[in-house]
Order: C-alpha cells, then sequence, then structure tokens
C-alpha cells in the first residue's frame, strides 16, 4: 500500500509588470507576452483597460485600486494574495502603472514575496516622469542644463518627515539636476516654498497631467507661480510636476506668446 501523499501542485511565480503611464503602445513586448500568459492577473487602478484586454480570457482579473487621495486596496492585501496564488501553482502578474520599482512599492513587494520563498521577476515599464517630458519633446538631460536628473515623491509615508525641499533645491542648483516630482500636487505649496529656498523664482516648472494619453494637458511656468498656476489651471492627480532649466526653451516661448496676445 503506498503511504505516499499526493504530489503538490508546481509552485508558481509573480512577475511584477510595469504597464507605462498609459498609452498602450509603450507597453514592452516581454510586458505583453508576460500578461498573455498569465493565469492570475492584480491590476492597478491607473492601468489602462486596453492594456488588461490582452490577458487570456481564461485568466483571472483581480482590480486592487491604488491612487493617490482615494481609498485604496491595503497593501498586505495585495501581499496576501500574490502569495496564495503563487504557491498554488499560478502564474501571477502584479500589473503596475508605470514602472514596478519607481514609486510602485515593487521593492516591498519583492520583499515579501521572496520571504514567503516565492519565485519573483521584474519586467519593467516606461515611468510616468519620463514620458511626460518626452512628450514635450524636451530632455531629462542636457549637456547645457541639466547634469542629472532627481525622481523623488512628493507625498511622504504616514509617519516620515518626507524630502527635505530646501536641501533638495540646494543640490538642484549646484549640480544643475531636472527634479521630477511624482504624487506633488496636493503638497504643492510646501513643495514650492521648500525649493525656492534653494532655487531662483524663474527656475522653470512644467506640470504634466494624465501624460501619455489622449487627455494629457500641460502648462509650464516658474517655480515662484507654482502652486498659483495649478490652482488656475485646475490641474490634479495624477500629475507629474518637473523643475528644472531643461524647460528653458518652454519657458520663453510661452512668454512670448503671453506678450504677443497681451499686445
Amino acid at each position: 500500500m503506498n503511504h505516499d501523499s499526493p504530489p503538490r501542485p508546481a509552485s508558481g511565480h509573480v512577475t511584477l509588470v510595469g504597464a507605462g503611464p498609459g498609452d498602450p503602445e509603450l507597453l514592452t513586448l516581454k510586458a505583453l507576452k508576460a500578461i498573455q500568459q498569465a493565469t492570475v492577473l492584480l491590476v492597478d487602478d491607473l492601468v489602462n483597460g486596453a492594456i488588461v484586454a490582452h490577458a487570456s480570457p481564461t485568466a483571472r482579473v483581480v482590480h486592487v485600486g491604488k491612487r493617490g487621495g482615494c481609498k485604496s486596496t491595503p497593501q498586505s492585501f495585495i501581499d496576501r494574495l500574490m502569495i496564495t496564488a503563487a504557491l498554488e501553482g499560478e502564474s501571477v502578474v502584479r500589473l503596475k502603472g508605470g514602472d514596478p520599482l519607481i514609486f510602485g512599492r515593487g521593492g516591498e513587494e519583492v520583499e515579501h514575496l521572496q520571504a514567503a520563498g516565492v519565485q519573483v521577476s521584474v519586467i519593467n515599464g516606461v515611468t510616468a516622469g519620463l514620458a511626460a517630458v518626452s512628450s514635450l519633446n524636451v530632455p531629462l538631460t542636457h549637456r547645457d542644463h541639466a547634469h542629472g536628473v532627481v525622481f523623488v515623491t512628493g507625498h511622504a509615508k504616514p509617519g516620515d518627515g518626507g524630502t527635505d525641499w530646501p536641501a533638495l533645491a540646494a543640490a538642484a542648483q549646484q549640480t544643475k539636476l531636472t527634479l521630477v516630482i511624482y504624487m506633488g500636487i496636493s503638497g504643492a505649496e510646501d513643495i514650492q516654498a521648500g525649493l525656492l529656498q534653494g532655487l531662483r523664482p524663474e527656475t522653470p516648472v512644467a506640470i504634466i497631467q494624465n501624460a501619455s494619453l489622449p487627455e494629457q494637458r500641460h502648462v509650464v511656468c516658474t517655480l515662484g507661480a507654482l502652486q498659483q498656476t495649478i490652482a488656475a489651471e485646475r490641474l490634479a492627480s495624477p500629475s507629474v510636476i518637473v523643475v528644472g532649466d531643461v524647460f528653458s526653451g518652454m519657458l520663453a516661448a510661452a512668454s512670448a506668446s503671453d506678450r504677443q496676445r497681451t499686445a
């Protein structure tokens, strides 16, 4: 008589997939393949439905919305879903807007999955900060204007002091850096005040809302007018705030256009 236990299903795995900023055509071929092969997809709120449509008709799709300023699915619940499905032998795709490792909690999820003994891999996506600036034909780095770029969050973790904006401004001024600020609309007033301690009020700023989507809109202004411009133009999340001299040309053109209209 065979007393051996029945064989367990083969262990599954989790792939953290970057869906990009919204435009389905910015999805990578590798990401597309992973989505098509997944048996379970956990989908963030900002992922375009046209991307989710590439999933297999037999795949289980779970929407685990995460949007700044709104009620979100607890991260601990998402972690448990991924681990449980993978240990049941599923091929899990955690589908995230932008890039999983840039303000997507991808690092935290990798740590939880590895601690649970789950195989995990990451497929990068185009991050919103890059897509937003590229859509305006502006570079993040430039030999004359920016020797580097900093991606920074404008939304601090509860209990965290957040970014030291004056220190960052001083570094940006000294080193010629472009600052790409995610999730900064709600805290724009404090961000502006902090950055003005190290940067000139005339420093160019661009605010890009819904980057890469048909409804994208943008405004170029000065750092000194940042909060006033956001309020006047009724800009809202999801938006990226980009600070730096790479927008000098656009700011000059916008100022010239304003002068012509008022002449």
